[in-house]
């Protein structure tokens, strides 16, 4: 590996490891949006202690236990097709390289392609992870008493909603190793390429969380419901 290798290498894992601990200082600040969205869900489980059908609350678990479910599935055929090349032989991988990759020793290479294969990986280990809660969670809401007192109601929806955001965080996390496995391909072209790849990975993500309409809608939709608590 060349010096450019490793700076490249060395400042993507810095922003591949570091988005985690830099987005929770700015929520703390400034606020984001997965962190206006933890304060939506301990409103949104606070609301599903007071229904006395539920049946909304379990479609919207349903949906998201599905999507969690697709990502997985997605990420574990890309593990396979990566660890295809990564294992399959030196044949196998410079017919990779001669696809249009940068020409550099095999070693290398399996540098390259093991990095993607660790970001999917990781992954992979959100999805299942956060599935694992998100079912937790059904069952919690499934488990709900009816609650006379809104003291014990409130209660008990934040204490459902203190296994959701952790369910969801580990979904969003699974969502953001995408971005930083795509970087982290870049490399094949040159470090350079890998650290352009990882910048734009990074600042779009932040951009995601601070400045998008998304984000802004979020935020506004906190507002509203912070007043009426």
């Amino acid at each position: 590996m060349t010096s450019l290798d490793w700076f490249a290498a060395t400042l993507f894992i810095l922003c591949w490891l570091g988005y985690g601990p830099a987005m929770e200082v700015v929520g703390r600040r400034w606020g984001t949006l997965n962190a206006d969205m933890v304060h939506i869900r301990h409103a949104w489980m606070a609301a599903m202690t007071g229904r006395e059908v539920r049946l909304l609350d379990s479609q919207l678990m349903g949906h998201t236990i599905n999507s969690a479910s697709f990502f997985a599935s997605t990420n574990l055929l890309l593990i396979a097709a990566v660890a295809g090349i990564l294992f399959g032989g030196e044949s196998a991988l410079r017919g990779f390289a001669a696809v249009g990759a940068e020409s550099v020793s095999i070693p290398l290479l399996e540098a390259k392609l093991a990095l993607v294969l660790v970001c999917l990986a990781r992954g992979l280990m959100d999805f299942i992870w956060s599935i694992r809660q998100m079912n937790y969670t059904v069952a919690l809401i499934g488990a709900a008493p009816e609650i006379e007192g809104k003291r014990d109601r409130i209660a008990f929806g934040q204490a459902t909603a203190r296994l959701l955001n952790p369910a969801l965080a580990s979904f969003s996390q699974g969502v953001r190793g995408y971005y930083f496995a795509l970087a982290a391909a870049t490399w094949l072209f040159g470090p350079l390429w890998l650290a352009g790849g990882v910048i734009w990975a990074f600042s779009l993500l932040v951009w995601r969380q601070q400045g998008s309409p998304a984000a802004k809608a979020i935020r506004d939709a906190r507002a509203l419901l912070d007043d009426d608590m």
